[in-house]
């Protein structure tokens, strides 16, 4: 099949619907509810206030992905890359955003930073999550350390986990049986099974949720060489909310949550470094715990976000490793609105992180950090922050940002140019300055500086188009080196491109959403990032409670290496679609589902040497009490 074909297909489809759709919106006006985005302000704010193409994955777009992970709903997304989601359930996940690697992407839950100090990207371990405990998600692209910190470059993943009900008891079980068979298998058999179950509610001032989680895959060989070996992955998830109200002006909320997972891998033994199957073997074990005490006051509020992690790694294999690593975060921040025009959030962030390697290595981070927020009544909005960032090993550096944004009112709806320029500091981890293998404790930290601009036009019939240009370039970028030690770049790197987004929900019942993303390394090589990527989903509610969609998903050609030959590869484009039917039964205290991935069975490498999945189906019910 012609992948240039196919792209321009998929972009004439989308561009014939949108007109379809805006004909139609002459007879059929759907009022769409104003959308609220917190990521880029830490204020709950209209998106018409955002000087930021914020992603927003709503509740109701993770129920109707019901039986993918969390990684592969994220892939979906405009100028993200999450390589290794699409090949064995076990492999590494690989989180490229806008031409960045995945130390430069931070990950919050709840408002909290996750991030693992003793990996060598210093990311959180996406595979750790179950996607069914997750409420919401938003994504903001681009420098965002004024806000949140080491290592938010490239993009802020803030994950929100469910909330309790407001009845006094309430409950959910889901399960999902589904088949885990590459291209030149088509067995059929079932090989993947997810099952999840929670009980929550509200009791006077107490809330309270509880929900425990397991995952089992089998079927596929991470070795592409071999079909015949299997390598299991399983994952269980335990998850305490707790939350009590002493008056309206104080509350206060914990958790504790457990993440477990143990996945098969294979190895590349010395000498010869070719990819075979090998018993070698993951485990990763997260124990959080966490309290979040708010007191709000006439104007404003002060809140602390309290966490303790603890994980525990080990690779078994020729080369056996353990990692054993804390962290604790400690993020105290005042908001005050002093008017519907100033919103203001002043605040100190505090993390010390440590990891045992030949001996227990830490550092720490204090950062005061202050965000203003200006709306005015003539269209022009304003993101401004500042963070000094307090390292204990690196010293003081100040990251600032500043995101202007504009609405003019059009008799077709809104259009909206925004612009933003922003600094950030990434210091290196704890792995790449004293862990096992590559160790360089005079790194170092990158410098990141990026720009952007773009516009965004909406209007109250369901249509929304945004087009953004950016540019980034990193200093002092971190690398493994020819020496096989980790070592600051000479060059700067380089990365521009451009995004292209479109939601249409002017026909009733009918949701078509559709992105573009151009990535180019000025200067260098990027492995495994695509310079053209492109997402198209169709979703249509073929009745109350008959839902049915359709997704398409274009990758161009990428560059690995082929660590057999130690020469990089140019990997072909592929083309994905999959399919989604959900019908909810019995006062939609029941809803059964079914999905199939890879419809046309492409066949295709995500990663040199490793096993891609071919075409599979699951089948799910989950009951809601």
């Amino acid at each position: 099949m012609n992948k240039k074909t196919n792209v321009f297909g998929v972009l004439c489809l989308g561009m014939s619907m949108i007109g379809f759709a805006q004909e139609q919106a002459k007879s059929t006006k759907v009022q769409q509810l104003e959308e609220i985005v917190v990521s880029d302000s830490r204020f709950d704010l209209k998106r018409e206030y955002s000087g930021k193409t914020v992603i927003k994955i709503s509740k109701e777009e993770i129920e109707n992905n019901q039986g993918r992970n969390i990684a592969e709903l994220i892939n979906t997304k405009s100028g993200i890359e999450i390589n290794g989601s699409r090949s064995v359930e076990g492999q590494n996940l690989g989180y490229y955003v806008r031409g960045g690697n995945s130390r430069q992407v931070l990950v919050l839950i709840d408002g909290i930073a996750v991030n693992d100090p003793s990996l060598v990207s210093n990311e959180f371990d996406l595979r750790l999550l179950d996607l069914n405990t997750i409420e919401s998600i938003e994504i903001i692209k681009g420098a965002a350390s004024t806000l949140y910190g080491n290592a938010a470059a490239t993009a802020v993943i803030s994950i929100t986990t469910k909330k309790a009900s407001n009845n006094k008891i309430a409950g959910n079980f889901l399960s999902v049986v589904g088949t885990n068979q590459s291209q030149d298998d088509l067995n059929y058999y079932g090989s993947s099974f997810t099952n999840n179950a929670s009980v929550n509610g509200t009791l006077n001032k107490l809330t309270y949720l509880a929900s425990f989680g397991n995952r089992y895959v089998d079927g596929l060989s991470a070795a592409k060489s071999d079909t015949h070996e299997k390598d299991p992955f399983s994952r269980y998830n335990l998850n305490v909310k707790l939350g009590y109200e002493f008056s309206k002006a104080f509350n206060i909320s914990a958790f504790a949550s457990i993440d477990n997972l143990k996945t098969d891998i294979d190895g590349s033994p010395a000498p010869a470094f070719v990819l075979t199957d090998t018993d070698d073997t993951f485990f990763s074990k997260q124990k959080r715990v966490g309290v979040s005490p708010k007191f709000t006051y006439n104007h404003g509020s002060f809140q602390i976000n309290a966490a303790y992690s603890k994980i525990e790694r080990e690779f078994i294999s020729d080369f056996s490793s353990t990692n054993n690593a804390e962290s604790y975060v400690l993020d105290a921040f005042n908001k005050y609105v002093f008017n519907d025009k100033f919103y203001t959030i002043a605040g100190v962030n505090y993390t010390e992180y440590k990891s045992l390697f030949a001996e227990e290595e830490s550092y720490n981070n204090t950062d005061p950090y202050l965000n203003v927020v200006y709306v005015s009544d003539y269209g022009l909005n304003l993101n401004a922050g500042a963070r000094l960032n307090n390292h204990s090993e690196y010293g003081s550096h100040l990251v600032y940002s500043l995101n202007p944004s504009y609405n003019l009112n059009l008799d077709s709806g809104t259009l909206k140019v925004l612009g933003s320029y922003a600094t950030s500091f990434i210091a290196p981890n704890l792995s790449q300055l004293f862990g096992y293998y590559g160790a360089n404790p005079n790194l170092e930290p990158e410098e990141n500086t990026t720009i952007e601009g773009g516009l965004e036009f909406y209007n109250t019939n369901g249509f929304r188009l945004n087009a953004l240009y950016f540019n980034r370039k990193e200093e002092n970028t971190i690398i493994y080196g020819p020496a096989f030690s980790y070592i600051n770049a000479d060059s700067e790197a380089k990365v521009h491109g451009f995004e292209v987004e479109t939601e249409v929900k002017s026909i009733e019942n009918l949701v078509l959403s559709a992105n573009y993303t151009f990535t180019e390394l000025k200067e260098g090589t990027r492995l495994r990032l695509p310079k053209h990527k492109a997402n198209a989903s169709l979703g249509y509610n073929i009745s109350k409670n008959t839902f049915a969609s359709v997704n398409y998903q274009f990758t161009s050609s990428r560059t690995d290496t082929n660590f057999s030959t130690f020469l990089n590869e140019d990997l072909k484009a592929f083309s994905l679609v999959d399919l989604y039917f959900s019908k909810k039964l019995i006062e939609n205290k029941l809803k059964l589902f079914a999905s199939i991935t890879n419809l046309f069975n492409e066949d295709y490498l995500e990663i040199v040497g490793y096993t891609t999945k071919g075409r599979n189906v699951s089948l799910g019910l989950n009951i809601t009490l």
